[in-house]
């Protein structure tokens, strides 16, 4: 019979303002580096850099948390890109031969970039082919009043600017040809126009240059050829010299020339000088070349590409010449685009470059031009999240000030670059700054690294990176060697950036991390079973690792691990430097992955778990408590381990069809319509409608997974707590496990004071075991006090950082599975209230966390809610202990697996996911903490176009293309007087303010692993400064400090 549950009409008006104040669902910022850039530009004047990328955004950088992102209406690359000087306007060349012209325009007391005007150039009926017209470069005169359109058919054509009218003055290839010599022309076409550059001295000359080698001076005023220059190589690029007496070229094959310019010789044939740096064997092309004049009077040549073919043809390299200093940069992905930060003021007589700066692929990289070496600067930000492949995040909230501090200080030791003095270069936008707090975030890698970041503005700056791989021995000292040993040979070669895309051994990863913010401890765990236990030390250390192994099978028969083997820990003593320092190596036996971990520093207890079972650890007496082994007789799946290559395909078809027929058998059992049953139930439905009734949907029939499912013995989730378990008077020390079956494990623990810590040892009994009736894998399970609210953190009631949790009243454990919420009286362990995600939703939950929501109303009013995101991409949120529902948001797309399985939920009612590899998107879920980009840039520009659009004019879109949502309440906006790049830094280098706010923190963990069967996919597919902005924020409310860690 189908059944309808009755509720009361219609809604509370005032619980609905108060959810109005409480939610609201916001995209506000995509941090990290932009995913494919393709195109680079750069405005002196504003200071401001832009990159359009594949996908065909725009992203504009100013000082630390200046950002703007445009998105052209169609989906094509980004090919390239000019500022116009000065004027906050910034053109665009895409693939499908479009030319977009964009402002950064005011609204709501914040800039925006928009589109405001777009341009195809038309072909020439019966002579031009549509590929003769496409457009191959585009010329910005200085004077940012005219355009001039180089394309395939080798024609010049000039749009007028800033309205993007084309001109009835191009320039063809027949009517160059009338100046070239006869024994030049050999019957050949010039090819496309390769590049044009304008006339240092003279605006109204170009240089325009032809594939084919031809470079012609054109006036433009009188129409006229001033200078030929016969090139016989094929052509890549040009640069002026600054007077304009000389100008260089770059070909194909790997060589540059210098050509003088004198109205004397109006047909040049030979150039000044040819030199090809890598030669005589044959040489990939220089694709790009600037050279540049110094005062010391030696210029500088800066070209990418033009390595040997045979020997370096595969490098992505930047070669730096100047007299005998010659350094090639090798990076380890590709050149994109290159400019130099230079002086522009045409009364100066030399250029005198103070940094290159060079986009790559998956970075960005800034060389000191002015320091002898030429060394690299460290980027306040866009570094790469993504220097190695990302496998696990984490957000930490409210970090003590003492411990940003240690974090800072041993991040600064790690650079020697940033002890150097930058003399002159201050930072100028220092004015501009106000008081503002610094979160953290870390971020684990596929190579064994932790690296912790500033999570508190809209960009994220590099604080500190922890590696793990010295404590095992691996392969990396022998790599190590041979890049010293290649760099005396020739080419120079010197490895600049961070990116590294290969791991010296797979095993190292990270795959879970834990964090204790008051006592200076962390825990990270790996793929080969290894759990380190570390120390924040402020001192270099030089000791031996405890190491320790647990047997999680504990003897079981009739098991053989046939994955990876064990990381080999490291013999003797090693070398720490300040940061953390490993103390305790905890080995898992057999070496799976560790999909679960937790850390209660007040107890000195860790808790792991894998695949095979889950153990605790006393880290203070270097002791196993506890080894418990969840497998089920049928697990031979997880003792295959996730590297390995025998995974049974004929076990899996088993299942798959076995599924098929339960799913044949439990629709014969449902009930036929024309059954009375069923007459029955819908003759209700027309009385239902008739009263108006709000009904509840009709639940999906769920069938409960079997018992023998490979992988049912996977931990997904530990908890320490101390509650009520073995009575209702004593509460004490507690540990919480569960596994993919649905299995829940309660454990008493029996912790000695700290006083006796040495000299007794933890006990574990087993108080409780619960089995969910679907076998459902359980995603999390909390402890709540008897007011309904989470636990406090180790060390918080302690130290007077937490209200103390209400142990008068009946605790309860909140049990949060694939398929359903479910809350547990304590002890005796009552269903006590449940809510059917699946059955109502028809969805499965894979991220849950327990977050804190003020009103934006009343600072003093908050309400704790249970956040989930499901496989499908949407949130909901649902009211704890309770479990109502209070609203639902789409975030994701369903299709988006590995940005689902990397998503991050904070305690303040915020979240990132991975949008690529190499950027995160930041929402939020709260109406009153918001970090957005409020920037302003003030601008003056004649034409002002964006004038005649008008404020109804929509908000542009993001990257991702989701708009922005704007909260009603909004109140102390940023203003940034934006900074030159070079500047903001260098002053990256020198010691930071530490603003650090004095409340506590708060983690909240990623719980990635999605280890049913029907979906292990989602598990294996895991990815691989304007300030900290809230809204409502004045300048006296700031912000606990965040790191995001991965």
């Amino acid at each position: 019979m189908m059944k309808f549950r009755f509720r009361r009409q219609g809604n509370d008006p005032h619980r609905e303002k108060i959810k109005q104040d409480l939610f609201a669902f916001n995209k506000t910022v995509e941090h990290g580096f932009p995913n494919q850039p393709s195109a680079l530009a750069y405005d002196p004047k504003l200071q401001l850099m832009a990159f359009g990328t594949k996908s065909g955004a725009i992203k504009i950088y100013g000082a630390p948390g200046v950002e703007m992102t445009g998105l052209h209406k169609d989906t094509a690359a980004v090919t390239q890109i000019h500022f116009l000087y000065g004027q906050g306007r910034i053109l665009s060349l895409l693939d499908d031969n479009t030319i977009h012209l964009w402002e950064i325009v005011q609204r709501e007391n914040r800039s925006h970039l928009v589109e405001v005007h777009s341009f195809s150039l038309p072909g020439r009926p019966g002579i031009e082919s549509t590929s003769a017209t496409r457009v191959t470069v585009m010329l910005l005169k200085l004077s940012c009043d005219l355009l001039a359109l180089g394309t395939e058919g080798g024609g010049v054509h000039f749009l007028e600017l800033p309205t993007l009218t084309l001109l009835n003055k191009s320039l063809f290839q027949d009517e160059i040809m009338q100046s070239v010599p006869e024994e030049y022309k050999c019957g050949k076409s010039l090819g496309p126009v390769e590049s044009l550059q304008e006339h240092p001295q003279d605006s109204d000359k170009i240089l325009i240059g032809y594939s084919r080698g031809l470079v012609v001076l054109w006036d433009l005023n009188s129409r006229h050829v001033d200078n030929l220059f016969l090139g016989k190589q094929q052509l890549e690029s040009l640069v002026w010299e600054r007077s304009g007496n000389s100008f260089v070229s770059s070909h194909s094959d790997g060589g540059y020339m210098v050509w003088a310019v004198s109205s004397s010789n109006p047909c040049t044939r030979d150039p000044i000088s040819s030199t090809v740096p890598y030669g005589p064997f044959p040489c990939k092309a220089v694709n790009k070349i600037l050279w540049r004049t110094t005062e010391s009077g030696s210029p500088l040549v800066l070209f990418s590409g033009g390595m040997p073919r045979a020997s370096y043809g595969d490098r992505h390299c930047l070669t730096i010449l100047q007299d005998s200093s010659h350094v090639t940069l090798d990076f380890t992905s590709r050149v994109i685009d290159f400019f130099t930060i230079h002086c522009t003021d045409k009364d100066k007589e030399f250029d005198d470059p103070s940094a290159l700066v060079v986009l790559l692929e998956e970075e960005l990289v800034v060389i000191d031009l002015q320091m002898a070496g030429w060394p690299t600067v460290p980027a306040p930000y866009l570094a790469p999240l993504h220097s190695s492949a990302i496998t696990c995040s984490c957000h930490i909230s409210n970090v003590p000030p003492k411990l940003w501090e240690r974090v800072i200080s041993a991040g600064q030791q790690q650079c020697p670059l940033q002890n150097y003095e930058v003399g002159e270069l201050k930072d100028p936008i220092q004015k501009a700054k106000t008081s503002a707090f610094f979160p953290h975030a870390l971020c684990c890698h596929e190579d064994g690294t932790v690296r912790f970041w500033d999570a508190s503005g809209v960009s994220l700056k590099p604080l500190y990176k922890l590696s793990t791989a010295n404590i095992f021995q691996t392969d990396c000292d022998h790599n190590d060697s041979l890049t010293q040993a290649g760099e005396e040979e020739w080419p120079p070669f010197r490895k600049v950036g961070c990116f590294d895309p290969y791991s010296d051994d797979p095993r190292l990863a990270i795959q879970k991390i834990s964090v204790c913010k008051y006592s200076g401890k962390l825990v990270v765990a790996g793929t080969a079973g290894q759990v380190i236990v570390l120390v924040l030390s402020d001192e270099k250390s030089d000791h031996m690792i405890d190491v320790a192994t647990v047997d999680l099978l504990q003897d079981r028969e009739g098991f053989t691990w046939k994955g990876h083997d064990r990381l080999p820990p490291r013999s003797g003593s090693v070398v720490f430097a300040p940061g953390f320092q490993p103390v305790v190596l905890v080995q898992c036996m057999p070496p799976a992955a560790v999909t679960a971990v937790t850390l209660h520093a007040e107890w000195n207890l860790i808790a792991f778990g894998t695949s095979h079972g889950f153990g605790l650890f006393d880290y203070h007496r270097r002791s196993p408590v506890l080894a418990r082994c969840t497998l089920h007789p049928n697990d031979s799946l997880a003792m295959e381990g996730p590297l390995s290559r025998v995974k049974s395909l004929k076990k899996s078809l088993r299942q798959s069809f076995r599924r098929i027929r339960k799913s044949r058998v439990s629709g014969k059992k449902r009930a036929v319509v024309n059954s009375p049953t069923s007459k029955v139930s819908f003759s209700c439905l027309p009385q239902v409608q008739e009263h108006d009734a709000e009904v509840a949907p009709v639940q999906r029939r769920i069938e409960p997974r079997s018992a023998d499912d490979s992988l049912s013995g996977v931990v997904r989730c530990l908890c320490f707590a101390d509650t009520f378990l073995r009575d209702g008077t004593h509460h004490g020390p507690t540990m919480w496990a569960g596994t993919n079956s649905g299995s829940v494990y309660a454990y008493a623990l029996d912790v000695p004071s700290q006083e006796k810590f040495s000299e007794q040892s933890v006990e574990a009994l087993l108080g409780k075991e619960i089995q969910l009736m679907h076998r459902a894998p359980v995603v999390s399970i909390a402890v709540l006090d008897g007011r309904g609210n989470p636990l406090p953190e180790p060390y918080e009631v302690s130290r007077d950082l937490a209200k103390a949790p209400d142990m008068q009243g009946s605790h309860s454990v909140l049990i949060a599975s694939e398929e359903q919420f479910k809350v547990f009286t304590l002890p005796k362990v009552s269903a006590k209230t449940k809510f059917k995600l699946t059955a109502h939703e028809g969805c499965r939950v894979r991220k849950v966390a327990l977050s804190n929501f003020t009103s934006v109303s009343s600072e003093d009013y908050s309400e704790n809610a249970l956040v989930c995101l499901t496989n499908l991409g949407d949130i909901h949120v649902f009211s704890v202990p309770a479990l109502r529902p209070q609203t639902r948001y789409d975030c994701i797309r369903k299709e988006d697996i590995s940005g689902i399985a990397s998503c991050v939920f904070t305690k303040t009612g915020q979240g990132l996911y991975l949008i690529s590899p190499s950027e995160y998107e930041r929402f939020s879920l709260s109406a009153r903490v918001i970090t957005e980009p409020l920037c302003r840039v003030d601008v003056e520009r004649p034409h002002d176009l964006s004038a005649h659009s008008g404020s109804s004019t929509p908000l542009p879109p993001q990257a991702n293309g989701t708009h922005k949502t704007q909260a009603e309440n909004q109140t102390g906006y940023y203003v940034v007087i934006l900074s030159g790049l070079l500047d903001e830094m260098r002053s990256a280098l020198s010691s930071p303010v530490l603003d650090s706010p004095n409340s506590s923190a708060d983690v909240t963990l990623d719980t990635t692993g999605e280890l049913t069967v029907e979906d292990v996919k989602d598990f294996l597919m895991t990815v691989d400064e304007a300030e900290n902005n809230y809204r409502n924020m004045t300048e006296e409310d700031g912000r606990p400090p965040g790191i995001l860690i991965n």
